[in-house]
């Protein structure tokens, strides 16, 4: 087993995992990654773990942080999705086919499967039915899937058999056979028909690790108890994503993920909750309290985070709401490179900032890039070059405008982190 550390491991940032296995063609080369969640380096679904919970925990850590592209070096991706996760549209904070979509083989409700495949296969998305075992519950689903998954039976005869069968009766559906452990299972399976192959004769699921940051239980709370209405506030969910430096790199990055080809920039949050929709935000937050997250001890980078952020806003509100809300993402975004572990520059990329925000972020270029600094000179207690920036930003301003903002910010962000604190208490 092979481990690759995509972002490594920080003490501010809980380290996630995640498998992948490929899947190859008839002659051997790669087709496709299968992405599997797990908890640990042990290379195991995890024991007590819900279908449910496991799919919305791949969704929320690997999909919506670390994108697609990323675990699976831009090759096509299949991923499980439990029955729930299928009838509540999770799909749709995916773009139709970015993935091939799982049917586990543990699914029930078939008939209602069967009409929200059918209505999402209409819109572009693609499915697979994980390990059919022959079994008449299925039917409804067969003539919908694009992929159809079987695991070598012994006498290997069976699986043959039942590859001719399917092929007969649905003559354009893409056969994949899992755990294929030798190169004559190889070689009879390929006789049969079989179009795809997955197994330990080929590789055994690849390890992959990364930096994670995860929001709070009370941001968890609050944002279900807002989107819980039935007119949603799209001003108040922008306000309780601020307050969460996981919440808020997850939204702009799903924002990014569903706009595409459009080359979306990014330039506040409120302009990504917005971009997602009402649908979009409801989804993301069921993902979100299904895979029961919440870091239970914030960390002080995160604190560093959200001063920073409001600092920015109050410096630069007087230029207006929209200059503030790209501020206050700005001085979020300035501490992720030291939560995940990344360069700054990868992240502006990662997450469409555009040219203004980036140059701010990387250059201090520009307002957004002054009050950057001049939160971290404030930090650092050098007040010469704090003077000299005020002036740049707020000629007409004293530094007891700085010294009241990061007052507020401070506090700011220690009633945050209190309340944190309490609701944990109080769960």
């Amino acid at each position: 087993m092979s481990k690759v550390n995509v972002v490594s491991t920080s003490s501010h940032c809980l380290t996630q995992y995640i498998a992948r296995q490929p899947i190859f063609n008839a002659d051997k080369s790669l087709y496709a990654y299968e992405l599997l969640y797990r908890e640990s380096t042990d290379n195991v679904f995890p024991v007590g773990t819900s279908d449910g919970q496991a799919t919305a925990r791949l969704f929320f850590n690997a999909l919506l942080l670390m994108g697609m592209d990323k675990l699976t070096g831009h090759q096509r991706a299949f991923i499980n999705l439990s029955s729930d996760a299928l009838l509540d549209d999770f799909p749709k904070l995916l773009q139709p086919h970015s993935a091939v979509i799982e049917i586990v083989e543990r699914a029930d409700e078939i008939p209602e499967l069967a009409t929200r495949v059918a209505s999402l296969k209409k819109e572009g998305y693609v499915f697979a039915l994980d390990d059919y075992d022959g079994d008449e519950k299925w039917q409804p689903l067969l003539a919908l899937v694009d992929y159809i998954k079987l695991e070598v039976d012994e006498p290997i005869i069976k699986t043959n058999m039942m590859i001719k069968k399917l092929k007969r009766q649905f003559p354009t559906v893409t056969i994949i056979v899992e755990r294929v452990e030798s190169n004559q299972q190889f070689n009879q399976l390929k006789a049969a028909g079989c179009d795809l192959f997955q197994g330990f004769f080929f590789a055994r699921p690849e390890m992959l690790s990364y930096g994670n940051v995860e929001p709070s239980k009370l941001a968890v709370f609050d944002l279900l108890h807002c989107t819980a209405r039935k007119n949603l506030d799209f001003e108040e969910v922008q306000q309780r994503v601020a307050r969460d430096i996981g919440l808020t790199a997850r939204v702009v990055k799903l924002a990014n993920a569903r706009s595409g080809n459009l080359n979306l920039t990014i330039k506040s949050i409120s302009q990504a909750v917005i971009y997602l929709g009402e649908d979009a935000i409801r989804q993301f937050v069921r993902v979100l309290a299904l895979s029961e997250l919440g870091s239970d001890k914030p960390t002080e980078l995160t604190k560093l985070g959200l001063t920073r952020a409001k600092f920015m806003a109050s410096m630069l509100i007087p230029g207006g709401k929209e200059l503030a809300e790209q501020g206050y993402l700005v001085g979020l975004m300035s501490v992720l490179d030291a939560i995940l572990d990344m360069e700054l520059a990868v992240i502006a990329k990662e997450f469409s900032l555009g040219a203004e925000l980036s140059s701010a972020l990387l250059d201090f270029n520009g307002m957004l890039g002054g009050a950057l600094q001049l939160a971290r000179a404030v930090e650092e207690e050098r007040w010469l070059l704090a003077k000299e920036l005020l002036n740049t930003i707020r000629p007409a301003s004293a530094m007891d405008v700085v010294f009241s903002a990061m007052f507020n910010a401070r506090e700011y962000a220690d009633d945050v982190f209190a309340s944190i604190s309490v609701r944990d208490e109080v769960n």
